[in-house]
C-alpha cells in the first residue's frame, strides 16, 4: 500500500550523531611550506538538492552553473605557513563560498580554485575562477568568463606559475535548446551485423537526438590562456566537448582531448570518439594530431580489456615536451594468448617519431617518471589479481625490463608500499630520489596480523636493500602523507595521526629522529559532547572452511558483560577474491577514530545494540573456480561466524540480529535472508536484486549472463523472493547513478516481495543518487531504519541466568 508522509527525525542520540560538525580538509603546497584548510559545507538541505539536474552521457550537470550537480564544497579557506605559522583567514572570499579543485601554482605561491556562484532570481549561476596569494593572504576572481566545469578539473596551471589554461563557456552562444521540443524522428540503434558490442549497465545516458544536442551545448567549451597578473585572455584553437586540456612541461604546447560524434546511447562520454591534438600554447595553432580514436564499442566486457589503438595518452613528466601513450598488442581481449600484452611508446616533439619505450607481459596500468635513466611501469592481470612494476631507463627504450615488484594485488601483507613523489619546478609529480639517486622512498599501509601499521621505508635500486625509516606505532594510526625537503639529510614527513579517542590531525616528524612529532593542525573531536569517542573491539574467527574473518564490534556506552547478549545490527559488503591466505588477511587497525559517516551502523549502539561493522565476507574462488561459483555459501558462513563469535562472547543475542548493506551490501543483505535464517530483520539500501538486469558482468563478476547463467540465477535474490520471510526494508535513492543499480532494482524485487506476501517497506529518498547527501533524506533515512530495527530486532532482552 502506498503512503503519503512527511519527513521524520530519529533519536535525538542519533541525529546528533550525524549533524556533529564536519572536520576540515587540507591541500598542501608542493614543496610542504603552506597548508589551505577549507572548511567543509555540511550536509546540502533537499531543496538545494533538487536543484535542475541534465543526466547525459553519464554525467550529471547544473544547468544553471555550467558545473556538476553534486559537489561536496569547502566553504571557508584558511593558509597556515608550515611549520609554525597561524592559521589566517584568506580575505575577498564571498559570504557563502562554494570551494572546489583547489590547484597549487608550480612555485607555491598562489593557489588557484573553482568558486560556484549559484543562480537566483533573474540571475544565472556560473562557475568562476579565482586565485589566493598566499603572500597577501587574500583570494580575487581572476577571470571574468565563467568556466565550463562540467568535466571537472576545468582550468591547470602551466609551469611558468604566471598562466593558467582554462576551459570557459563560449561567449555569446546562446540559449540552451529546448529539451521539450518535438521530436523530428525516432530514435534509432542498430548493431553492427555480428560485431560483439556488449556494455555493462550504466546510468544517465543519452537517449535521442534532443539529448545530444542539449549535451553539446553544456560540453561545448573554449579553451583559453590567462594570465595571473592582469587576468588577460587568449582564445586558444576552436570550441569543442573538450574533455581535458594540459599544459607540457616546458609549457611551449597543450595536449587536447576533444570528444566528437558519431555519440552512443549505451556508452557513457569515456567511450565516444575522441581527437587527441597538440596545440602551440603561445598562438594556439594546431601543432599536430595524435590520435583519432572511434567510438569504444567492441571492448570485450574484462576488466582488463582495453580499446584498440593508442591510449592513456599523457606528458612525461620529467622531460620538456615529450609524449607517453600505451597500446594494445593483444586486440584489447585478455583472453587472446600473447606474451606482450601491451606496448609502452614515447613521442618527443615535434611529435614525428614514436619510440618503444617497453613490451609488457601485463596489460598496462601506468608509469612513474623520475629521471632520464629511471622511471617505474606498473602492469596487472584481473584474471589473478597479478599485478608487477618494472624498472627501467627511459634513455635507452626497448631494453630488457627489470622486475621491481611483483605479486598479488589483495597479498596487503607483503605489499611493498608506493613510490613517493614530489613536484619538480614545473609542478609535476616525479620520484622522490635518496642515496643519490639509487634509492626510492616507499610509503606503505603495513598490513599485518596486527592490523595496519604504515610506513616509511627507503629501498636501494642496486641491491635490493630495505631500510625502514619510520613506522606508526599504537596507540595511534599514522598515515605518510608526504615527504618534504628538510634541513638535513633526511626529508621531512607529513602525516595524519589519529587514535581511537582523538580525532586525525596533521603532524611534522623529522625521519630518524625519535623526538616527538610537530602537530601543524588541532581540528577538534566532532563527538567530544557524546563522551568523545566509541568503544571499539576488533574481533579475529573462522569460518567453517578456515578462511580468517575479522569484524569490529561497537558496544553501548556503559555496558557490562553481566547485562547480557544484545540485540545486534551487522554491516557487511562482500570482497572477491582469488586466494584463500589473501582473503584473510587482517585490514584497519584498532587504532583508528570511528567518525560516524550518514552509511554507518554505529548510530545504534546509542539505542542499546551491539553493532558488528564491517564484518569481513570475503567470497573466494581458487585455481580455475571462479569466487561466485560458491557466493551464497561463502555468504552465509561468513554471516554464521559472525553471529557465532559475537555469541562466545556473550554480547550477541543470535535470536535478535539484524543485517545491513549499502549496494553490494544490499545485494548480500537480500541474499542473505533469502538462503538463512540467521536474521530477525534486513536492511538493504541502493541494491541490485536481479543480475539479468546487469548482465555483461557486475561487481566482480566480469563473465556475462550467457557465459554464467547459473551463476546469476543463483545469485539474484529476485528469484527467491518467495524464500523471504525475514521482514526487509528497502530503501533506494530516486535519482542512483550507479553503475547497475537502478531504482527499477528495488521497485521490481519490492514488487515480487509483495506478491509472495513477505514483510517488506519500500522507501525512496528524493533527489537522491547512490550516496545520500540531503539533511532531510538523512534524518529520515535513520528514523527509518531505527524504527524497522525496533519493531522487529529489540524486543525484550533475554533473561539473563543467575
Amino acid at each position: 500500500m502506498a503512503q503519503e508522509t512527511q519527513y521524520h527525525e530519529p533519536p535525538a542520540a542519533i541525529r546528533d550523531l550525524l549533524l556533529a560538525p564536519p572536520t576540515p580538509r587540507v591541500s598542501l603546497a608542493g614543496d610542504g611550506s603552506v597548508l589551505a584548510v577549507l572548511a567543509v559545507q555540511d550536509f546540502p538541505t533537499i531543496a538545494e538538492l533538487s536543484q535542475p539536474e541534465l543526466r547525459l552521457a553519464g554525467l550529471r550537470l547544473n544547468p544553471r552553473t555550467n558545473g556538476p550537480s553534486r559537489v561536496s564544497y569547502a566553504v571557508g579557506m584558511q593558509l597556515k605557513k608550515l611549520p609554525s605559522g597561524a592559521e589566517t583567514p584568506v580575505q575577498g572570499l564571498p559570504a557563502q563560498a562554494r570551494i572546489s579543485s583547489p590547484s597549487w601554482s608550480p612555485d607555491n605561491k598562489h593557489l588557484a580554485f573553482a568558486l560556484t556562484v549559484p543562480a537566483t532570481d533573474g540571475t544565472p549561476g556560473r562557475v568562476e575562477l579565482w586565485v589566493a596569494d598566499v603572500a597577501t593572504n587574500s583570494a580575487h576572481r581572476l577571470l571574468a568568463t565563467p568556466l565550463n566545469d562540467v568535466f571537472g578539473n576545468s582550468f591547470e596551471w602551466v609551469s611558468d606559475s604566471q598562466t593558467l589554461l582554462a576551459r570557459v563557456v563560449p561567449v555569446g552562444r546562446g540559449a540552451a535548446p529546448a529539451a521539450d521540443a518535438a521530436p523530428t524522428g525516432p530514435a534509432v540503434q542498430e548493431t553492427g551485423g555480428g560485431k560483439k558490442s556488449g556494455a555493462r549497465t550504466y546510468q544517465d545516458l543519452l537517449k535521442n537526438p534532443a539529448d545530444e544536442r542539449i549535451f553539446d551545448y553544456y560540453a561545448t567549451s573554449q579553451l583559453v590562456r590567462v594570465k595571473l597578473a592582469d587576468g588577460t585572455v587568449q582564445p586558444l584553437g576552436q570550441p569543442g566537448v573538450l574533455r581535458t586540456a594540459s599544459p607540457s612541461p616546458d609549457g611551449r604546447y597543450v595536449l587536447v582531448r576533444n570528444v566528437h560524434r558519431p555519440y552512443s546511447y549505451t556508452l557513457p562520454i569515456s567511450s565516444f570518439p575522441q581527437k587527441i591534438d597538440v596545440l602551440d600554447l603561445a598562438s594556439g595553432s594546431m601543432v599536430k594530431t595524435i590520435a583519432d580514436l572511434p567510438l569504444a564499442d567492441n571492448v570485450p566486457t574484462n576488466f582488463d580489456a582495453v580499446p584498440t589503438g593508442p591510449r592513456d595518452h599523457g606528458w612525461r613528466t620529467d622531460a620538456p615536451a615529450t609524449l607517453s601513450y600505451a597500446e594494445a598488442q593483444d586486440g584489447g581481449d585478455p583472453k587472446v594468448k600473447a606474451d606482450v600484452r601491451d606496448k609502452v611508446f614515447l613521442l618527443a616533439a615535434p611529435f614525428t617519431s614514436p619510440q618503444e619505450l617497453a613490451a609488457l607481459p601485463l596489460r598496462y596500468a601506468g608509469l612513474t617518471w623520475g629521471t632520464d635513466h629511471l622511471a617505474l611501469v606498473d602492469g596487472y592481470r584481473w584474471a589473478d589479481r597479478h599485478e608487477t612494476t618494472w624498472q627501467l631507463d627511459p634513455s635507452q627504450p626497448g631494453q630488457p625490463l627489470k622486475v621491481l615488484f611483483d605479486g598479488s594485488s589483495q597479498d596487503t601483507y607483503h605489499n611493498p608500499g608506493s613510490p613517493a613523489t614530489q613536484r619538480n619546478a614545473q609542478g609535476r609529480p616525479v620520484l622522490r630520489l635518496a642515496q643519490g639517486g639509487q634509492a626510492l622512498y616507499l610509503l606503505g599501509q603495513g598490513a599485518s596480523p596486527e592490523g595496519d601499521r604504515p610506513f616509511v621505508d627507503e629501498r636501494n635500486l642496486q641491491t635490493g636493500k630495505t631500510t625502514r625509516l619510520w613506522q606508526s606505532a599504537a596507540p595511534y594510526y599514522e598515515v605518510p602523507v608526504a615527504l618534504f625537503d628538510g634541513k638535513k639529510s633526511q626529508p621531512e614527513l607529513l602525516t595524519r595521526r589519529e587514535a581511537a579517542d582523538q580525532a586525525p590531525n596533521y603532524y611534522l616528524r623529522e625521519l630518524g629522529k625519535k623526538s616527538p612529532p610537530l602537530a601543524l593542525t588541532h581540528f577538534a573531536n566532532p563527538y567530544a559532547k557524546f563522551g568523545g569517542s566509541f568503544r571499539k573491539q576488533v574481533l579475529h574467527y573462522k569460518r567453517a572452511d578456515g578462511v580468517a574473518l575479522t569484524a569490529n564490534l561497537y558496544l553501548p556506552p556503559g555496558y557490562k558483560k553481566t547485562d547480557g547478549p544484545l540485540p545486534t545490527l551487522m554491516e557487511a559488503y562482500p570482497v572477491e577474491f582469488k586466494d584463500k591466505a589473501n582473503a584473510g588477511q587482517v585490514s584497519g587497525s584498532p587504532y583508528t577514530f570511528t567518525r560516524v559517516s550518514w552509511a554507518s551502523p554505529v548510530y545504534w549502539v546509542t539505542q542499546g545494540y551491539a553493532v558488528l561493522e564491517n564484518a569481513t565476507v570475503p567470497i573466494v574462488g581458487e585455481g580455475t573456480a571462479e569466487p561466485n561459483d560458491t557466493y551464497t555459501e561463502q555468504l552465509v558462513s561468513s554471516a554464521k561466524a559472525a553471529i557465532d563469535e559475537g555469541q562466545r562472547l556473550g554480547v550477541v543475542d543470535p535470536a535478535r540480529v539484524a543485517v545491513m548493506g549499502h549496494s553490494y551490501g544490499a545485494f548480500m543483505t537480500a541474499n542473505l535472508l533469502a538462503h538463512s535464517s540467521l536474521f530477525k530483520a534486513g536492511i538493504a539500501r541502493s541494491g541490485a536484486y536481479n543480475r539479468t538486469l546487469t548482465p555483461f558482468g557486475f561487481q566482480g563478476e566480469e563473465r556475462t549472463y550467457w557465459q554464467a547463467k547459473g551463476v546469476y540465477d543463483a545469485m539474484s535474490p529476485f528469484n527467491f523472493a518467495d524464500k523471504i520471510k525475514t521482514p526487509i526494508l528497502l530503501i533506494h535513492g530516486e535519482a542512483d547513478n550507479n553503475s547497475g543499480t537502478f531504482p527499477i532494482q528495488s521497485e521490481r524485487f519490492y514488487a515480487a516481495l509483495k506478491g509472495q506476501g513477505a514483510t517488506a517497506r519500500y522507501v525512496v529518498l528524493p533527489a537522491e543518487a547512490h550516496s545520500y547527501q540531503a539533511r532531510e533524506n538523512l534524518l529520515h533515512m535513520l528514523w527509518e531504519m531505527d524504527s524497522w530495527l525496533a519493531k522487529y530486532v529489540k524486543g525484550p532482552a533475554p533473561a539473563v541466568a543467575n
